[in-house]
């Protein structure tokens, strides 16, 4: 089959590789639809991945076309989104609930074979039934609405927070609309690249800026979430929190990045400094949401790329530009 392959750091090609089979408790998906991510950036730097080559693409739905001997909750033909996490629930993390801190964690299309390919196999118990209505090809959002919920997890939004948002790409787009569906009072984007800003206003922003200085809210903002991974979005977001306030690491950062904090300023406000990492008991909710409409794919998705340009693809998200690509193998 043909498929991405991240070769060695800073190298990827479409290539052959061999088609996948499923084990006993395994499907193999005709992928309709990959996200990109991220991930893939920091994988093609050489990080997250343990080992090289690797198919990436960890964010994918299709159509289930093989299935393992012991599988019995799937039937040819299902369409599926696929959760890409793989834990080994034996760590002392797993059995404490916080799997996604699993001692051994992998995941599809980090540390094994990923959607970036015509198929993929993937364990049944990851796999989420798509309702009729909720097109395969645009149910590659689901996982990474799975992160935002999970992000939401860890907040524990309360009525009436007013909150702000380094980044509207498309994870910081994602927690703009969970923010408005979870008793924010005000919700208010900042990004450095004013063309992105446009999105968050056709999603009914409170105000969006390209510095939060314009926002003119000297008590700061209860809820601050860093969607970026900049060092310079996420030291800007340290100082806008309010009294008693939180703030979120939601964006991947490189492993490089560093900011400096006031501890005394977190001690004498009561500030929370929280992050949220990938999936956790988020998926199935994630999904339920998607199909409730929670999310417009026509907006989200900007562009919709062949495999055959994954290379393409990957150099326009690294530049910024668009909101989520999909590659349709």
């Amino acid at each position: 089959m043909k498929a991405a392959l991240i070769e060695a750091p800073g190298k990827v090609t479409v290539t052959t590789v061999p088609d996948p089979t499923p084990g006993p408790r395994d499907v193999v998906v005709d992928v309709a639809a990959c996200g990109l991510c991220g991930t893939d950036l920091h994988i093609l730097q050489g990080e997250f991945a343990p080992t090289l080559p690797i198919v990436p693409g960890h964010e994918f739905a299709g159509e289930v076309v093989g299935i393992g001997s012991a599988v019995t909750e799937l039937a040819l033909g299902d369409r599926v989104a696929v959760d890409p996490s793989l834990y080994c629930y034996e760590c002392r993390h797993c059995r404490t609930g916080h799997n996604n801190m699993c001692e051994r964690w992998a995941a599809i299309g980090v540390t094994t074979a990923g959607g970036a390919a015509q198929y993929a196999v993937a364990p049944v118990a990851n796999c989420v039934k798509l309702p009729e209505h909720v097109r395969t090809q645009d149910a590659a959002l689901i996982e990474p609405l799975s992160c935002a919920v999970r992000g939401y997890d860890v907040l524990q939004s309360r009525l009436g927070a007013h909150v702000l948002i380094y980044g509207s790409g498309t994870m910081g787009l994602m927690m703009l609309e969970l923010a408005k569906r979870t008793g924010a009072t005000r919700v208010d984007v900042v990004d450095i690249n004013p063309d992105r800003l446009a999105t968050a206003r056709r999603l009914g922003v409170s105000a969006t800026a390209t510095d939060a200085d314009e926002l003119d809210r000297p008590q700061g903002w209860d809820l601050v979430i860093d969607a970026t991974g900049n060092a310079a979005a996420i030291q800007d977001g340290l100082d806008r929190v309010a009294k008693a306030g939180t703030f979120l690491q939601f964006g991947v950062a490189d492993y490089a990045t560093r900011v400096t904090i006031d501890p005394y300023r977190i001690y004498n406000q009561e500030i929370t400094i929280t992050g949220s990492m990938a999936v956790l008991h988020s998926y199935e909710r994630a999904a339920d949401l998607f199909a409730t409409g929670v999310l417009d794919p026509d907006v989200f998705i900007s562009d919709r790329i062949p495999l055959d340009r994954y290379p393409e693809a990957l150099e326009q998200f690294a530049a910024g530009q668009g909101r989520k690509i999909l590659i349709t193998p």
